[in-house]
């Protein structure tokens, strides 16, 4: 019974690793080719079948088990890479395209107007006060005459001096007569400081006009690039495209306002010093007015 037994156990052994061996090797080709077969039979199972289910079990496992390098690569820039380039100043200068030439311009004509106007609305220029005060106390001692007072004024050449010029040449009329003289002629003096005005006005307003219009030909530039390289599923060269598109929108903005901001800042200045000037030559009236000489030689005489 015995060595039956074993003969019977003997002959059995090659028989388990037969079947063992094909067990494994049906186990390694089933392992191999389940996730092609998954993708495969998945979209023709049946909704809610066992079929059904095992394959979109399969194919989840085969997603979460397939190598790193065999995954699909996902869109999106590399690590450390930035979606839009940044250079130096000329760099994106170059990138704005040709519409940043004339911004350039607008700058720069901001520039050398803004540092004109600067130098030329200063008080001590426009109405000078060592010179405004020696006159009046000149007028109000008499130590002046009317020829002097006019050499006075046009030596010295400021705009207050030119308003004085027309109130001393109507010396000893009526008060109201030079008055309307002064007020001319601070028309005309005013209006002259307050030239190049417009010049900040169309830069404020032209600056953001250019720049939304450089903006929308670098989207238009963008998209055509996109969809000519066939890379609609790439949103990193959109958004760099994008960044180029906007880089003259904030140029425009950045000529615009410090344009904006000077007009409001000279027209303010030019209202101050008007005021200024009308105050200074209503002094110089009440000195060589018909009344106030007549009053002069009133109080000589008495």
């Amino acid at each position: 019974m015995t060595a039956r037994g074993q003969s019977i156990s003997a002959r059995q052994v090659p028989d388990v690793v037969r079947h063992a061996c094909w067990f494994g090797l049906v186990l390694a080709v089933t392992s191999v080719l389940q996730p092609g077969l998954a993708r495969a039979q998945g979209p023709r199972a049946w909704a809610g079948s066992e079929a059904a289910t095992s394959g979109r079990e399969a194919v989840r496992v085969a997603a979460v088990a397939a190598p790193e390098e065999e995954r699909e690569p996902v869109s999106g820039p590399a690590a450390g890479e930035t979606l839009i380039p940044t250079g130096n100043l000329l760099a994106t200068i170059r990138d704005g395209g040709i519409l940043m030439v004339p911004l350039l311009g607008c700058s720069f004509a901001l520039a050398v107007f803004g540092i004109e106007r600067l130098v030329n609305l200063r008080t001590g220029r426009v109405v000078p006060r060592l010179f405004a005060n020696r006159l009046i106390e000149q007028l109000q001692s008499r130590q002046l005459t009317r020829g002097e007072a006019l050499d006075a004024c046009e030596e010295n050449g400021s705009p207050a001096a030119k308003v004085f010029a027309a109130s001393i040449r109507r010396w000893g009329r009526p008060a109201v007569e030079i008055e309307q003289a002064a007020i001319d002629a601070c028309e005309r003096e005013v209006n002259y400081l307050r030239r190049y005005r417009r010049v900040f006005n169309g830069v404020a307003t032209v600056g953001p006009l250019l720049g939304l219009l450089g903006t929308v030909f670098g989207l238009i530039r963008s998209f055509n690039d996109v969809a000519g390289s066939g890379a609609m599923g790439r949103p990193d060269l959109l958004a760099r495209g994008f960044g180029e598109a906007l880089i003259t929108t904030a140029m425009g903005l950045l000529v615009a306002i410090p344009a904006m901001v000077l007009h409001w800042f000279f027209t303010s200045r030019v209202d101050r010093l008007a005021m200024r000037l009308d105050e200074t030559c209503q002094q110089v009236i009440d000195e060589i007015s018909q009344e106030a000489l007549g009053e002069g030689k009133r109080r000589a005489a008495g």
